[in-house]
């Protein structure tokens, strides 16, 4: 797992793609979760990790676009 120290280290670019890479990897995730529901072919188990790791990935693609957006003072 990253820490907040880890994404301070890369490049702006760097965050950019792994941004993509983790909503899309999100977009997938929240797809087979719905397929297993819909045909009632998930297990609990199996559900629960997959939704697990999907707010895992919320989580990182916030603290990136966190990272990525300028601070507006008012």
């Amino acid at each position: 797992m990253e820490t907040p120290q880890d994404i301070s280290m890369k490049t702006e670019e760097v965050l950019r793609v792994e941004l993509e890479v983790f909503k899309r990897e999100h977009r997938d995730l929240d797809e087979a979760i719905s397929a297993l529901q819909d045909r009632g072919m998930g297990d609990q188990l199996t559900l629960q990790r997959l939704k697990k790791k999907k707010l895992f990935l919320k989580d990182k693609i916030a603290l990136i676009e966190d990272r990525l957006t300028p601070d507006i003072i008012a």
